[in-house]
């Protein structure tokens, strides 16, 4: 093997034979390190070596099998993962630091119904695991810790103890022998992915790994640790809240049309269930600027309330302020409020809050953020008896959404007589069962004159 000197973006993984300023393929500036690799010696003809024993097969005659899936001990997270972890997989959870990502992989650790679990801790130690533990309140017999940051180490541990789940804490944090650059750096990460890799296929034992996010909220390191791992979660949510929100970016063996919530508490991360009544479970109905919102996210169809306050510009340039919702959204509503409907919102501060510290990018929220702007505009109070699940248009028509027949139930369930949406919903959308229960509405001016008219 021969030893070269290359340049590497600490964001991207590009490499470069000198320093640049700028990376050309990301535009990120000063990210280029100076590494020193392995260059591998060419072998006969510079021809490739391949395994012997890959035949080529036809497609037809492959066998298909649904794999059998490991239980996590989490309902929310089997769920989000479309049945529970598949053995063999490699599994990736970012998150912001202190959002809960070691809580929820050593309750995992703790709960899941394996033999045998080995957690491997390269940023806390064994008593710092143990207190953790302590406080999940959860059997740690089959839990075993191994604070060790080096691959090789590693994978020798994994030989002797042969775990049927494997958690390392964090990738970031291990580095390999192979390669001569410090932990952390491109070069390790992919090295140490790409190893880890190997043993979860060739070995049949999952592995999941904690992953450290970058300032622009994505997964720190090169973008191939997303592409070469089977299933990539983000965990969510402002650590000032109790929320939390699991996501799946990636799943290979599933949807990701999926979420999973919790809510951080002593004893550790609590599944939510049944987050609608647990979102309106402070709503008071006798205020102005708050609507009901029928949101869908995934597959999962929720209640969530969303709070606007509008008041006169203090200063010489109107605020726009959100929470939990797209700002340019809502300054594409508020346009659509002052050109369609009349209204004059140019001169006024508009702030908008989805409460519960959650985000919401379900573009069915657009109707009850319009009816919750013209509340608070007027200071008249909305029925707290009607949810709304509609998007608004440019030219302000109410155009339908997908899952309304989940979102109708959904309010009816939790007490909502009246769902207002699309005029023109789809045939076959709404059962006969829900009729009752749904409030048509075609273009925004009509929900202006229906809040000014109670």
């Amino acid at each position: 093997m021969k030893q070269t000197t290359v340049y590497l973006c600490q964001n991207c993984g590009a490499s470069s034979p000198k320093w640049l300023g700028k990376c050309p393929q990301c535009g990120q500036w000063n990210t280029y390190v100076e590494e020193r690799v392995a260059k591998p010696t060419k072998g006969r003809a510079g021809l490739v070596e391949v395994s012997r024993n890959a035949v080529p097969q036809p497609l037809s005659q492959v066998q298909s099998s649904n794999e059998r899936r490991i239980d996590s001990g989490l309902e929310e997270v089997n769920r989000l993962l479309g049945g529970g972890i598949v053995p063999g997989s490699m599994l990736l959870l970012g998150g912001e630091p202190g959002i809960g990502k070691s809580t929820l992989s050593l309750q995992i650790a703790l709960s899941a119904t394996l033999d045998r679990v080995l957690y491997v801790s390269g940023e806390e130690s064994a008593n710092q695991v143990k207190i953790r533990a302590d406080r999940l309140a959860a059997s740690t017999d089959r839990c075993l810790v191994l604070n060790e940051t080096l691959l090789e180490n590693i994978l020798t541990q994994c030989q002797g103890v042969n775990p049927s789940l494997l958690v390392v804490d964090s990738i970031q944090t291990l580095y390999s022998e192979a390669v001569e650059s410090s932990a952390g750096s491109v070069s390790q990460v992919r090295e140490c992915a790409a190893g880890l890799l190997r043993y979860a296929k060739t070995s049949g034992v999952p592995v999941l790994l904690i992953g450290h996010i970058n300032k622009e909220g994505t997964i720190a390191g090169p973008k191939v640790l997303e592409h070469i791992v089977d299933v990539v979660l983000q965990f969510e949510g402002d650590s000032t809240h109790m929320y939390r929100v699991l996501r799946s970016v990636k799943n290979r063996f599933g949807s990701t049309s999926e979420l999973a919530m919790f809510e951080m508490q002593g004893d550790g991360l609590r599944q939510i269930t049944n987050p609608s009544e647990l979102l309106l479970g402070e709503r008071d109905a006798g205020l102005s600027g708050v609507a009901v919102a029928a949101a869908v996210d995934g597959a999962r169809p929720m209640l969530v309330e969303v709070q606007a306050l509008v008041s006169s510009a203090a200063y010489g340039t109107p605020q726009r302020s959100t929470t939990g919702f797209d700002v340019r959204r809502l300054n594409m509503l508020l346009a659509v409020l002052e050109k369609r409907a009349g209204f004059k919102l140019a001169t006024k501060d508009v702030f908008l809050n989805i409460a519960g510290g959650v985000r919401i990018v379900d573009p069915g929220i657009d109707l009850a953020v319009v009816a919750a702007v013209l509340s608070s505009n007027f200071d008249v109070a909305l029925p707290p008896d009607t949810a709304f699940a509609a998007e608004v248009g440019l030219s302000g028509e109410v155009r339908g959404v997908a899952r309304l027949e989940q979102r109708i139930a959904e309010g009816q369930r939790l007490g909502f007589a009246h769902t207002m949406a699309a005029a023109h919903a789809r045939e076959g959308a709404i059962p006969q069962r829900l009729k009752a229960h749904y409030r048509p509405i075609a273009r925004v001016e009509e929900l202006a004159k229906w809040v000014l008219g109670r």
